[in-house]
């Protein structure tokens, strides 16, 4: 495992779920955009000040952090929520809390 370049990918996943580029994403933590590239790709270790900042902006905790998995990708996600209906599926009353909370939550 290559913590760099794993700690990287989770910034730019963050930096995308907030919808910015990586000129505004380094604006708001005070570095320079060649620093992020750096560290997204896993050529630079992020610092710890900057790893401050980036909690500030995002309201988070360090915990948060590390462990989010709405951070991890999009597909991986769906491939748990697959995993987990299919250890449920015969559960009925499961079953129909998920199908209410899928559809209020399609319905926003």
């Amino acid at each position: 495992m290559n913590v760099k370049k794993e700690l990287g990918q989770k910034i730019k996943r963050l930096r995308q779920k907030e919808g910015l580029t990586q000129e505004q994403f380094a604006e708001k933590l005070n570095i320079a955009t060649r620093t992020l590239a750096g560290i997204e790709i896993g050529e630079s270790f992020v610092s710890a000040q900057t790893i401050e900042n980036i909690l500030n902006y995002a309201n988070i905790t360090l915990e948060d952090f590390f462990t989010a998995s709405h951070l991890r990708p999009t597909e991986d996600l769906l491939r748990d929520i697959q995993h987990y209906l299919g250890e449920i599926k015969d559960n009925r009353e499961k079953v129909e809390n998920i199908y209410k909370v899928v559809k209020a939550l399609a319905n926003e």
